[in-house]
């Protein structure tokens, strides 16, 4: 076997304290002999919810020799909140010990510089492997299998069970609804998403009709009471009656029938769209990639595709998707469709000329036209959030994942980290507060002159009177914690540390195998080094005069087995965006490395 480096690992500190341990808190003496694979991620991260699901199998298949815990690092000053922590634990159903660390005391510790980040340490305590991004779910059990027979050999595995202790369950008709619709009946039809069901509604918002789906997770067609989804979110409805439902964790479009109770699968394969996979064909033959609302707009189902932060369409009457806006890079950039960004675009709603979006991770609202030109009616970026009313060009939203049109051309937010139901008005271009203290609103109907708000962390719907007049909020605002990188002017190697799994190799059977994206905000930032290639390492030239900004680095890797004589080589796709945050001064680094897979021998 191979050597590998091995590092210390730091110790486990987080001010929010463990969850799932039975209030025990945990140290790393406790899992001495275990291999324990340590998950930082934060809620809002759509990427950080893929790895959760990817750790699954891995988490049952070796659940005598391996603990995963998850380290919770915010990214949105909602995250921070030990409440919120609780909630998303549940409702993402995690089944590991979780460190609420909100200051991120254990991410500085471990380096790490991007959500998701998976670290691997070995019985003896040392740090083995790091691994950003997805897909690395192959190449980790890989080193398990590893270090069960080493340390199997040593004396120094230790099986048994693990420190996981599961909360008490909860008694609500609605767990974490995420979206909502009114049915031409005037029931409400709620996506259950932590149950795994569809739940019809009385008119009144609270008496349940029928439930849609077993509850338990899976992908089948059927009847309503043998129907199964996986954390179902967005819901349209169509001309002809029928329900179009965004199985977000299924990567699928689904469709209900509200008449016969029949559910079926109209979109997606079930496996998640990785680079390269195509973009367009036959509905059922193309991979979708969290799917996290729908809208019926312009004679399509267009598709809030949080993933891989673009908007797609499916045409019902043809039996096609195809991407339509978003270059899958994330960030906040307007224009023609097929070069705009978008940032885990969570919420959409259809007007005659027009779609909104609420754009979650750049805390944003934006739209496109029937033209297909993309515009941002509020928010700045990527890493600044807060809860301000006033002018658009200056008003702060935290993390929103609904919008709902209003009758007279305005739009209203489910600004869903700052509690609270906001308002925006194209013909004065003014943002309001409509309502406060609800709790994680998700999505809001509106109902004559009421407005039904999907309240997710009440598990519940709240139905409010349209207010005459805006509430009053104090104005804060918000940048994300996270530390900058100190980088010296001038010239600065950009190094992504990619090592393929054991008894792996980069696919070069089609050409290149990697791939390198690199820009910045603020553009100016780079003099050169922007702009994408096959190269994993490159050399950026800091632009003069301008001493802050965001990198935005996104790298892909593809490996397979490397062995000639199977036939037909597993091949698994590795990647991850990061936004690394600088600030240029004398005598910063001037090398930047970013970990894809493997140990940063120069870091």
């Amino acid at each position: 076997m191979a050597s590998r480096a091995r590092v210390r690992a730091p110790e486990l500190v987080g001010k929010g304290g463990w969850l799932n341990t039975g209030d025990k808190e945990l140290t790393l003496s406790d899992l001495r002999g275990r291999i324990v694979v340590l998950d930082f991620w934060t809620f809002c991260c759509v990427n950080c919810l893929h790895v959760l699901d990817e750790l699954r199998e891995l988490e049952e298949r070796h659940r005598d020799t391996v603990v995963i815990i998850g380290v919770h690092s915010p990214k949105f000053v909602h995250e921070a909140e030990h409440q919120a922590v609780v909630d998303a634990v549940e409702r993402y159903e995690v089944e590991h010990p979780v460190l609420d660390d909100p200051e991120l005391a254990t991410w500085k510790q471990y380096a790490v510089r991007a959500w998701p980040t998976l670290v691997v340490i070995d019985p003896e305590g040392y740090v083995v492997a790091q691994h950003a991004g997805e897909g690395h779910a192959h190449a980790i059990e890989k080193l398990v299998e590893e270090l069960e027979a080493e340390h199997d050999a040593k004396g120094t595995l230790r099986r048994g069970d693990g420190p996981y202790v599961p909360p008490e369950p909860v008694a609500t008709d609605l767990r974490f609804p995420g979206k909502a619709l009114q049915l031409p009946g005037g029931s409400f039809l709620v996506s259950d998403t932590t149950r795994h069901q569809l739940v019809e509604l009385d008119a009144d918002g609270e008496s349940v009709l029928r439930r849609i789906g077993t509850g338990e997770r899976g992908l089948t067609d059927g009847p309503a009471e043998a129907a199964a989804f996986s954390e179902p979110q967005g819901l349209a409805l169509l001309p002809g009656g029928t329900v179009v439902v965004a199985d977000t964790v299924n990567h699928a479009l689904r469709t209900f029938d509200p008449a016969t109770g029949e559910v079926a699968t109209v979109a997606g394969t079930g496996r998640q769209w990785w680079q390269g996979s195509a973009t367009e064909g036959p509905a059922r033959e193309v991979d979708l990639s969290s799917p996290w609302d729908v809208a019926y707009f312009d004679g399509r189902v267009w598709i809030a595709m949080a993933g891989v932060h673009q908007l797609w369409t499916y045409d019902p009457e043809a039996g096609t998707v195809r991407a339509a806006a978003g270059t899958t890079n994330e960030g906040l950039v307007d224009g023609p469709a097929a070069e705009a960004w978008f940032a885990q675009p969570s919420g959409l709603a259809a007007t005659e000329d027009r779609l909104w979006i609420a754009d979650s991770e750049t805390s944003a609202v934006r739209w496109i036209d029937r033209e297909g030109t993309v515009h941002t009616a509020v928010g700045t970026g990527l890493f600044d959030f807060g809860h301000r009313d006033g002018a658009a060009d200056q008003a702060l939203l935290q993390h929103p994942l609904g919008v709902t049109a209003l009758p007279d051309g305005s739009v209203a937010v489910s600004d869903t980290y700052n509690h609270a139901l906001r308002r925006f008005d194209p013909a004065t271009g003014e943002v309001t507060t409509l309502a406060t203290d609800l709790r994680e609103p998700s999505d809001a109907v509106l109902v004559g002159d009421d407005i039904v708000v999907v309240e997710s962390a009440r598990h519940r719907l709240t139905r409010l009177r349209l207010p005459e007049e805006a509430v009053r909020v104090e104005s804060v605002a918000h940048r994300t914690q996270r530390a900058a990188t100190e980088v010296a002017p001038g010239r600065l190697r950009l190094d992504v540390v990619f090592q393929a799994p054991a008894g792996q190799k980069l696919d070069t059977r089609y050409g290149p195998s990697t791939r390198l994206l690199v820009s910045s905000t603020p553009p100016e930032l780079l003099a050169e080094g922007d702009g994408a290639d096959t190269d994993l390492s490159r050399d950026l030239v800091l632009a003069d005069g301008v001493t802050e900004g965001v990198l935005h680095v996104s790298a892909m890797a593809a490996s397979c087995d490397d062995d000639p004589d199977i036939e037909y080589p597993a091949c698994h796709v590795h990647q991850q965006d990061w936004g690394v945050p600088v600030t240029v001064t004398a005598d910063g680094t001037a090398r930047l490395g970013l970990v894809l897979a493997g140990m940063d021998s120069e870091g």
